[in-house]
């Protein structure tokens, strides 16, 4: 199955304890369903002092399921991703404006 959304795209949160917060696509897991968003799903990390870092409690974004998120249109609204043709290529589309992705 293509994906809907993609590594960069600006993405808003459904549900969860994060919801309507928006942020950017880091990385995605299709395998998984999940996506890394900057910003949402924030866990504190302990990690110990090294030699190359120092330690502390330092915040990094945890994976969140891909249904929790929708994309955001030009307008800042959530919109459904659709697929066509144009040109013979299959693009991502917003269903809210149509606009291609």
């Amino acid at each position: 199955m293509a994906a809907k959304l993609k590594k960069g795209d600006k993405v808003v949160v459904l549900a969860g304890k994060d919801k309507g917060k928006q942020g950017e696509i880091q990385s995605v897991d299709p395998k998984a369903g999940k996506a890394v968003v900057e910003g949402v799903n924030i866990a504190i990390r302990h990690t110990r002092q090294s030699q190359q870092s120092q330690g502390g409690r330092i915040p990094k974004a945890m994976p969140i399921d891909l249904s929790n998120l929708a994309l955001l249109d030009s307008n800042g609204k959530a919109t459904r991703v659709g697929f066509r043709e144009e040109d013979g290529k299959k693009v991502r589309f917003a269903k809210t404006t149509g606009e291609t992705v």
